[in-house]
């Protein structure tokens, strides 16, 4: 097997290993992107590659995650404006960074990216917690409150986080679920199928960008779309049944690890 091709499978691999984390808690891109750079990709071909890649799966995660949406309409109405118009706002702006100052800034994306999984745990903890003190004081269950539009802060919180989200996205998923921990909601499973439609959303006007670009390496991409997507529904399916601890401890070590090697 030419060792070229033998990089490609293990980027499709991972691919789909991304596909399920994002799927799950977040953090796919700390696996594709240092996968593409491995290939010899430039660092903004790599994100804009790994954006494309990685949307189909937020596709079949959705798919998986369409059951702990019913009802809550209004909400994932609302998530969708400020997601479109972030995404597109970030996607805008990487396209006028250039190569070089992508590549400096990179490694320091990779290493926030990375802390945010890190810290992601005490801050779903402490989430939960306020989560149930909240339902103990209101009574207001997640399907409850979830019926009505979003609050103006939280679409503006949405708003950054899609800028974010727009322009590298390590980590988006993370940032998206603490801020509906802290609006109260306490169900996880509707908290991440309304962080993977956001995801979707702002993904979605982020790659549709990108396409139109000579920033993406087309044969890369649609490889790494098949694992994405295969991954992306299996995870959303099997997320009650998988011991996350062990994959998180995977994603944190290659996203360390990656933001070191970027430096160099």
């Amino acid at each position: 097997m030419p060792p070229h091709f033998a990089k490609l499978l293990a980027v499709v691999a991972i691919s789909a290993v991304a596909g399920a984390v994002n799927a799950i808690a977040g953090g796919g891109t700390l696996l594709t992107f240092p996968a593409l750079i491995g290939l010899g990709i430039p660092p903004i071909v790599a994100n804009a590659t790994s954006t494309i890649a990685l949307w189909p799966g937020a596709v079949g995660s959705i798919t998986g995650y369409r059951a702990e949406l019913t009802g809550a309409r209004k909400w994932a109405i609302g998530f969708a404006v400020p997601s479109l118009v972030g995404g597109a706002l970030g996607a805008w702006l990487l396209l006028h960074t250039s190569a070089t100052r992508f590549a400096a800034i990179v490694p320091w994306l990779v290493l926030g990216a990375t802390a945010l999984f890190v810290i992601n745990g005490p801050v779903m903890s402490a989430v939960r917690r306020r989560g149930s003190r909240r339902a103990e004081v209101d009574h207001e269950s997640d399907a409850e409150r979830t019926r009505h539009f979003p609050s103006a802060s939280i679409l503006f919180y949405q708003f950054l986080v899609a800028i974010y989200g727009g322009y590298f996205g390590a980590g988006v998923g993370i940032l998206m679920l603490a801020a509906l921990g802290f609006m109260g909601l306490t169900n996880i499973h509707r908290m991440n199928g309304l962080k993977n439609w956001g995801g979707l959303c702002m993904n979605f006007v982020a790659a549709v960008t990108f396409a139109f670009t000579k920033l993406v390496n087309w044969p890369v991409a649609l490889a790494m779309a098949v694992g994405a997507i295969v991954g992306g529904y299996a995870g959303s399916r099997g997320a009650q049944r998988v011991r996350q601890q062990y994959v998180r401890w995977a994603v944190i070590a290659i996203g360390l690890a990656s933001g070191v090697w970027l430096f160099f």
